[in-house]
């Protein structure tokens, strides 16, 4: 007889197997995404997110956080580890990045007290070649002034309230010229390096500054009254004023530099 026709057949009163579909949580499910302030529950079924291990701290986490840099990794002590190994190494670490930063910093002082010793020594030696040492009273001021303004040359059209009017000069080593010194007036809106390619037609100084290389080879524009070098971008009108006088002067390099390492 077939069991299923017997009521005494001992598998005939078998209760049926049931699943449930309750879906997991934090409550009674063990296994969580490492990251604290995730609550995504991982690993396969129902409402679980993929899990990935990471092998560095030895820790896994859900999809969402399983690169390092989205569960802090490197701040981590890896589980298992021997705390005492990871906080050596880390230590050793951030002594060898504050030594070379002191290396740095004590290089990088040297070189800036050089270049401003030998900043005020150039800027020394061109007062001594080219500033008047004679104290000249108003009235003679005055005199030059209008004299100058008599003698320079420059464009006719431009209008008298607009000008600047300056003694160039040229350093010997600059120029082929009998005479390298002249007046002229220029407009006050106009950057140094334009007042500067001007000047060294007039007094036909060879200006290789457009060429591209070095500093050796460019030309700059000293500034006697103002005891420094000038900037290609500054304004002359900002600059200097009428009754000035100012020289131009090959290989004595760029006073961005200085400003900078004086910064």
């Amino acid at each position: 007889m077939d069991y299923h026709d017997c009521p005494k057949h001992p598998k005939r009163n078998i209760s049926p197997v049931t699943t449930t579909t309750t879906k997991p949580s934090i409550y009674d499910y063990d296994r969580q995404c490492a990251e604290p302030k995730c609550k995504s529950l991982i690993g396969q079924g129902v409402g679980m997110k993929p899990a990935s291990h990471c092998s560095t701290c030895n820790r896994t986490y859900c999809y969402s956080h399983r690169m390092p840099e989205d569960h802090d990794c490197k701040n981590l002590i890896p589980i298992g580890a021997r705390p005492t190994q990871t906080t050596n190494i880390l230590a050793v670490q951030r002594n060898k990045a504050s030594g070379i930063f002191s290396s740095f910093k004590q290089a990088w002082s040297t070189k800036q007290a050089e270049l401003k010793r030998k900043q005020e020594a150039h800027a020394t030696a061109l007062a001594e070649k080219f500033q008047t040492k004679e104290q000249k009273s108003k009235v003679q001021q005055l005199q030059e002034l209008a004299a100058l303004k008599k003698a320079a040359k420059g464009n006719a059209s431009l209008a008298p309230d607009k000008r600047v009017y300056l003694h160039v000069e040229a350093s010997a080593d600059t120029t082929k010229a009998k005479h390298p010194t002249g007046k002229f007036f220029y407009n006050k809106t106009w950057i140094v390096g334009k007042v500067l390619d001007a000047a060294a037609t007039a007094l036909q100084v060879e200006n290789v500054n457009n060429r591209g290389g070095g500093e050796e080879n460019k030309l700059r524009v000293y500034f006697v009254e103002g005891g420094r070098i000038l900037k290609f971008n500054e304004k002359i009108g900002d600059a200097c004023a009428s009754g000035n006088r100012i020289v131009l002067l090959r290989g004595v390099g760029d006073p961005d530099a200085y400003t900078l390492m004086d910064a």
